[in-house]
């Protein structure tokens, strides 16, 4: 493997240059050069761990092998020193110094505010090893939003992670169309701003036990080696990307319109509609975006008070109004504030084919299970929500079809998705698992001050969903 053959030659160079004086130094420096940029060019590799199940897109997605619930698994990423360089150099261009805010590992980001960055953090061909085999030149980038800025100003590498398995497949044709076990892309989240680091895992796992079409999550440690060996880089929440496999495994045809709304837009409220707010993740060419814009003319229509029959007709047609009313219950729940009804992003929309409706995901899970920021998650009966600011919410809660329906999915979230009983013994198994990895990170990649605050937060956990219970049964009594 190249990168072992560049340490190889550079042992061997440096033993050389010991038993030379200053002349001899710079006469071998300048007879090796041409040497040293055939070894470290990357692009003459053979990719020898390639096997058609681990490797190919013509592999399905191997869930059980990727997001395996029951245990912790390690992956570990190799990129150049060089490489690595320049993905620091691209966060200072974009936030700023690194630990320019710190307020230590306890308070993120250290009070520093936090700017809307409309540019993702640059890619790098990097390894990634797992199990003993290798993923060759395989796209990898931070990724987040005020979670990324924050855990850079506060001086914490510990920073999410995107991967593209054949992101440079242009420049290497050895990978096209790599795949890792089936997916093209993952996500691993560094669990910013959540001391028991089980929030996504399980906020997600609720989602999709209550039948909702939500991403497979799992547990991984990290390592990284930037050219000073493997550095423990802390436990990350591996997530499924809905733009790979979500809408390939859980639809029938994935070749509807993906949106990842962000902005005012992402309100539907009346007034709000902006073509470059509805982010298209898929059919990017395809300048039809009458799926959106008709959501937001038909819950803004004027028959939602003088004919509400119609309208709800007119609604159903455009929205799977039952999905939304399911996610919307359990997102209450639950309390996930960082999502529609606070927030202008976090979730995905998806124009099913096979129903011609556009479909809620839910997204970025890592910040629920709490009441929240930003004024908090929002009461069960959504008292205090601005209706016309956030309409899908507030129009639908406030016609009496709709909220029915919504009041007998809260009473089968509490029954059954997030069940007090089953998620505490999830809260015990997952904890049990994880401990280890969480309260051994290390100062610079850890949102932990001492091991103490992880069973604390757990114990916060466990209370919450009893709490939730209590509060659930009291809005529906």
């Amino acid at each position: 493997m190249k990168y072992f053959k560049y340490i190889l030659f550079s042992t061997i160079l440096t033993f050389a240059l010991f038993s030379c004086s200053s002349d001899e130094i710079e006469d071998v420096e300048d007879e090796v050069e041409d040497e040293v940029v055939v070894v470290i060019d990357d692009t003459d590799f053979t990719a020898t761990d390639w096997t058609s199940e681990t490797h190919s897109k013509d592999a399905d997605p191997n869930f059980d092998e990727v997001f395996e619930d029951n245990t912790v698994k390690r992956l570990d990423f190799v990129i150049t020193e060089a490489r690595w360089q320049t993905m620091l150099d691209d966060m200072t261009n974009l936030y700023g110094e690194f630990g320019a805010s710190s307020g230590g590992p306890g308070e993120p980001g250290g009070g520093g505010a936090t700017v809307d960055i409309d540019e993702d953090p640059i890619f790098v061909p990097g390894e990634v090893f797992y199990e003993g085999m290798q993923w060759y030149r395989a796209g990898l980038r931070f990724k987040g939003n005020s979670s990324l800025q924050s855990s850079w100003q506060a001086g914490i590498l510990k920073l999410s992670f995107k991967l593209d398995f054949d992101e440079f497949e242009d420049d290497y044709p050895q990978i096209k169309n790599q795949r890792f076990y089936g997916f093209k892309k993952l996500s691993l989240k560094n669990n910013y701003d959540d001391k028991s680091m089980l929030r996504e895992k399980v906020a997600t796992d609720v989602f999709r036990n209550a039948g909702l079409a939500a991403s497979h999550t799992a547990f991984y440690t990290l390592y990284v080696d930037h050219g000073n060996g493997p550095e423990y880089f802390g436990l990350y929440t591996m997530v499924e990307e809905v733009d790979d496999t979500v809408i390939e495994t859980q639809f029938s045809d994935d070749n509807g319109n993906l949106y990842k709304p962000d902005g005012y837009a992402a309100t539907f409220a009346s007034g709000s509609y902006d073509e470059d707010e509805y982010v298209k993740k898929t059919n990017e060419d395809d300048a039809d975006f009458s799926d959106v814009s008709n959501l937001l003319a038909i819950i803004n229509d004027g028959t939602r008070t003088t004919d509400p029959t119609t309208w709800r007709t007119n609604l159903d047609a455009t929205l799977d109004t039952d999905v939304f009313l399911k996610y919307l219950a359990v997102n209450t729940v639950v309390q996930n504030w960082d999502t529609y009804g606070r927030m202008t992003h976090n979730y995905f929309l998806y124009n099913n084919p096979d129903t011609e409706k556009l479909t809620w995901i839910p997204w970025d899970n890592n910040e629920a299970l709490q009441e929240g920021k930003m004024g908090g998650s929002h009461a069960l009966d959504f008292s205090g929500l601005n209706t016309s600011e956030w309409p899908l919410i507030g129009y639908l809660y406030e016609d009496e079809v709709y909220k029915e329906k919504y009041d007998t999915y809260v009473q089968e979230v509490i029954d059954d998705a997030f069940n007090e009983t089953t998620i505490q013994s999830l809260y015990t198994s997952y904890a049990s698992l994880i401990e280890p990895y969480a309260t051994s990170e290390v100062s610079g990649y850890t949102f932990l001050n001492n091991s103490s605050e992880f069973q604390a937060a757990v114990s916060q956990l466990k209370s919450h969903v009893t709490a939730r219970k209590l509060a659930a049964e009291d809005y529906l009594n």
